[in-house]
């Protein structure tokens, strides 16, 4: 009895060892990261061997979704939100695309992110954490939207260019770095002072987003290796293989620090890639005009027709079709999820939020959630969510050339089904994603009972979040095509 006394005395006093405390948090995105842009997802040409040894020691996600386009992304990761409750849709205001002569008025978009919503890091910092951002945020950076005042603890801004950047609040740069290397820098330091904390760590990089700019030694490294399909242009794959350097040197810190054990990382991007506008069916096209998107320059590329694939998927960035949403997302979590496994349930931005709140044992926000938790994927990637669907709703347009990568649309997914309302015109698109990733057939005719049974879940979810919906054109209402801002100035262009 004195001896089960004593060790019992003991246990009560000795305090509990780093891998029990909470979890430390580490979510790296690239920017504009097509879903095949990563060997481990399929390239043959890029090449990722940190990224890939992620994915080798944790778990893929074959069926993650986002926005078509950033500022929704970081707006849903950031509320836990879809975008028909935050306003969020796009990229700036609805006069970027000339849709005068369209047959609806898009929604006004919010630039923004409400103060109203209490964003994840402040709920893991009430659960306490210590929390640092480093990187691209592109939801408000004035004043209170600022996320160094909306619960990051330190948060440096900084996107629009490669080389010679700013950041927000004024940061002193070594000249000439290149910002993927300085953003890693500032990452690696915040591990290293919070060590001994729970931490919760957002990367948002700016790489891969145009301007197509690299570090020269990584460009000719990738000159002569001969192109795969629509992967074959090295400055785009030297600017990949920095963001790769930066998972890598993450990866190594955790281990220097012996935290890796403790820590899940995760890594994804915001929408897809920009390219697979050329193939069939990669745009919408104008009717009864000649399509002329391969010759316009465009924000993101030279020719219209992108600076990458996302084949086997349909279309790219921008497009609500599966190469512009679905994204490569790796989680590795020690000892929880199985190393080299793969989970094909369908997942969404929203369910970050409620996914990081139950790593932390976090309070929950102000607002709803429209979000699951993937905790229990995590562990068995066979699990069973509770919900049982994921939704898109985009009521403005998004153009490329005289063409549109999106009309306004409102997607449904159920299992492998995906269906897709065009409001324009109530035309209705079904695809089975299992058979038929890349979105060619319409099955809508030939299935109207599984098409109305989507549509029918679709419109009960439009009505639950009080969607709003793109009205009839006047055309005198419609507002002059906005100018765009010119590259170089250290802020986040175009998208």
């Amino acid at each position: 009895m004195k001896h089960t006394i004593l060790l019992l005395a003991v246990l009560l006093l000795t305090p509990l060892h780093s891998a029990e405390r909470k979890p430390n948090i580490i979510f790296i995105m690239a920017d504009d990261l097509g879903w095949t842009d990563t060997a481990t997802y399929g390239s043959k040409y890029y090449e990722t061997p940190n990224i890939d040894k992620l994915a080798i020691q944790g778990m893929k996600f074959l069926s993650h979704h986002h926005c078509q386009n950033c500022t929704p992304t970081r707006a849903a990761l950031m509320s836990g939100q879809y975008g028909a409750r935050t306003g969020m849709y796009t990229v700036g205001g609805i006069g970027r695309f000339d849709w005068s002569s369209r047959p609806l008025r898009p929604v006004d978009n919010v630039t923004d992110l409400p103060l109203d919503r209490d964003i994840i890091a402040k709920q893991l910092k009430v659960g306490g954490y210590v929390t640092g951002m480093f990187g691209k945020w592109h939801i408000g950076e004035g004043g209170a939207f600022h996320p160094g005042k909306r619960g990051f603890d330190e948060a440096i801004v900084s996107a629009g260019v490669h080389f010679n950047f700013k950041t927000n609040p004024a940061t002193d740069c070594p000249k000439g770095e290149y910002l993927a290397d300085f953003l890693t820098d500032k990452a690696v330091d915040f591990i290293t002072r919070h060590k001994e904390e729970p931490f919760f760590l957002y990367l948002p990089h700016f790489g891969v987003h145009s301007p197509f700019q690299a570090k020269p030694d990584l460009i000719e490294k990738f000159k002569p290796k001969p192109g795969v399909g629509g992967h074959n242009n090295p400055t785009y794959a030297a600017m990949i293989a920095s963001v790769d350097e930066s998972v890598g040197r993450v990866m190594k810190t955790l281990d220097e620090l012996k935290l890796a054990d403790n820590t899940v990382l995760i890594f994804a991007s915001d929408n897809g890639g920009v390219g697979g506008y050329d193939r069939p069916d990669g745009l919408l096209r104008e009717a009864g005009k000649e399509d002329q998107s391969a010759k316009k320059k465009t924000p993101d590329d030279e020719d219209g027709s992108g600076i990458t694939d996302n084949a086997p998927l349909r279309s790219g960035k921008g497009s609500l079709y599966e190469g512009g949403t679905r994204e490569p997302f790796i989680v590795r979590w020690p000892g929880v999820t199985k190393p080299g496994s793969t989970c094909e349930i369908p997942t969404a931005h929203v369910d970050i939020f409620p996914t990081f709140l139950e790593l932390g044992a976090a309070p929950k926000p102000r607002q709803v959630l429209d979000g699951e938790s993937l905790v229990k994927l995590f562990r068995d990637p066979a699990a069973k969510l509770q919900r049982d669907a994921i939704f898109q709703h985009f009521p403005g347009y998004l153009g490329l050339g005289s063409s549109w990568r999106t009309t306004p649309v409102s997607l449904i997914q159920m299992g492998d089904w995906k269906l897709m309302e065009y409001l324009e015109d109530g035309k209705l698109e079904l695809y089975n994603l299992r058979d038929d990733v890349g979105e060619k057939k319409n099955l809508a005719a030939e299935m109207p009972d599984k098409t109305k049974e989507l549509l029918a879940r679709l419109v009960a979810w439009r009505k639950e979040v009080n969607a709003p919906m793109p009205t009839k054109n006047d055309v005198t209402a419609a507002p002059k095509t906005e100018k765009k801002k010119g590259k170089g100035k250290g802020k986040a262009n175009a998208e």
